[in-house]
Parts: C-alpha cells; structure tokens; sequence
C-alpha cells in the first residue's frame, strides 16, 4: 500500500528482458528482498539489492500482463521514474490510497502555465473516464493529484513547483504517456453500483 507522496527519483540503469535495474537513493540496508516498491506508480517486488555510493541498486521482474498495462516496455537504461516505499503501520498518510496497480495509460495533452504551477491535461482510456470526477483523487505516474476538472475522457490537474522539482514532473512534455491508477473507492462505488441490492 503507498499514499503517492514520491521519495525518490530512480534511473533505470540496465534492462534484461523483464528484468530492470534501478539506481536510487534510498540505503541498501533499508531495502528487504522481497519488498515492494511503487516504480512510476507501479508495485514492483525487489528481487535483489546492492549498495552503491550514497545510496543503492535493486532489480526488479516485470510480467507479461504488468507490461501491457503500463509504460514500463518503454524503459531503457536511463529512464528515470518516480519511486515511493511501502507504506508502514504509524506513517502519514499524505497523499490518498494508492494500490501500486496500475490501472492504465494516460496521455499528457497539454501543459500551460498557471501562476508558479503548471497545469496538465489528461485523456484516458475509455473505460477509466467514470472513476475520475473533480475534486476527487488519481495516482498519476505515482503521484497523487487531486483532478481540477473532468469531461468525457479527458481531465485536468495542477501541479506545484515543489512536486515539478522533487519528481519527474518537471521533464514531462504533451505526448507522453503515464501510468494511471484511479481511486480506489470510486471503483468499489462504481460496481456497487453495477448491482445494487
């Protein structure tokens, strides 16, 4: 479980298949085999960690399907990402619920200016368009954003200069594509909803 606060910002530093390795920041020490790291929003399980300088490499095995439903077969060696730790039992909740599975691919419209923030523009596919409502929350990239406003499948946020710098943010362009995870409580609400009692 994760909130979609970023800690981190990874680089892809070699690939193998469906195997990746990433460098970060995070110490080695902290890091347990088997543990579970969002990449760019992605649950990914860390197979095997070593130090390095300040701070260390781990590996990560990617599935067939996780590849399908993700921009993770577009990684290469460096590609950089937004990483968060596993949530632990004490720690603040900050940002909202967020699964690491990621639900799809967003593309970025447009990005303007809005006052020191910049605001972006959204489509998703077909099928997520109903989980996304204004004021509510979605996992962008691992990142959680609340959504400014929402038509049909597309939708807006803004984002504030600190998240631009502190994450990947700041490098993203119309074009590219993101990992979207939706609330997950608008989900449980939608196939309620699909059998009502």
């Amino acid at each position: 479980m994760f909130t979609g606060i970023i800690s981190d910002v990874g680089q892809v530093v070699a690939r193998d298949g469906g195997r990746y390795t990433i460098r970060c920041g995070y110490q080695a020490e902290t890091i347990a085999l088997g543990a579970s790291i969002a990449c760019d929003g992605c649950c990914l399980t860390v197979t095997s960690v070593k130090p390095d300088g300040a701070g260390s490499i781990f590996d990560v095995d990617v599935s067939n399907e996780t590849l399908s439903k993700t921009t993770l077969g577009d990684w290469q060696a460096g590609t950089v990402i937004n990483l968060e730790r596993a949530l632990r039992a004490g720690d603040e909740l900050g940002g909202h619920v967020v699964s690491g599975h990621v639900d799809g691919v967003a593309k970025i419209l447009a990005i303007t200016p809005d006052g020191d923030s910049q605001r972006f523009s959204f489509e998703v596919p077909p099928g997520l368009a109903r989980f996304i409502a204004p004021k509510g929350s979605v996992a962008l990239s691992g990142t959680s954003l609340t959504v400014n406003e929402a038509e049909g499948r597309r939708f807006g946020v803004n984002i504030i200069p600190h998240t631009l710098t502190q994450t990947t943010w700041g490098r993203k362009t119309p074009g590219d594509l993101i990992n979207i995870e939706v609330d997950v409580f608008a989900r449980y609400v939608a196939r309620m909803m699909e059998f009502p009692q």
